[in-house]
């Protein structure tokens, strides 16, 4: 789900910073998106460990916790490992567009959105 890339220069009292992307993808509007955190370990007063995730340069809750859709704010929200929305998209840009409804085969052409090309990652119900 992850991708370390590496640590990088310790500051704000951190005893570690460690890079991590992450791929989302809304299965409520089919949104997706990708973000890269830098996660700080950081041990307060009492000698406990906790972590501090960054992004953008802001402290923002852990994405594993209960992320949210940038488009819909739902929280039906896959997450997985990094560049699987990118590779979708790139996937999506190389199919040419329908010049008609209708293929020269009679066939219909069908547009893909992203939810659709996310269907084999959706569990399903048993």
């Amino acid at each position: 789900m992850s991708e370390i890339t590496g640590q990088t220069g310790l500051r704000n009292g951190a005893t570690a910073v460690v890079d991590e992307s992450y791929s989302f993808a809304c299965m409520r509007c089919g949104h997706g998106w990708e973000q890269s955190y830098e996660i700080e370990h950081h041990t307060d007063a009492e000698g406990r460990e906790f972590v501090m995730y960054v992004a953008d340069g802001r402290v923002v809750p852990s994405p594993l916790s209960r992320p949210t859709c940038r488009n819909c704010d739902g929280h039906v929200v896959r997450i997985m490992r990094a560049g699987q929305v990118s590779s979708v998209r790139d996937a999506a840009r190389r199919v040419p567009p329908a010049r008609s409804a209708e293929a020269p085969t009679g066939e219909r052409h069908r547009h893909w959105h992203l939810s659709d090309l996310l269907h084999p990652f959706q569990r399903r119900a048993s």
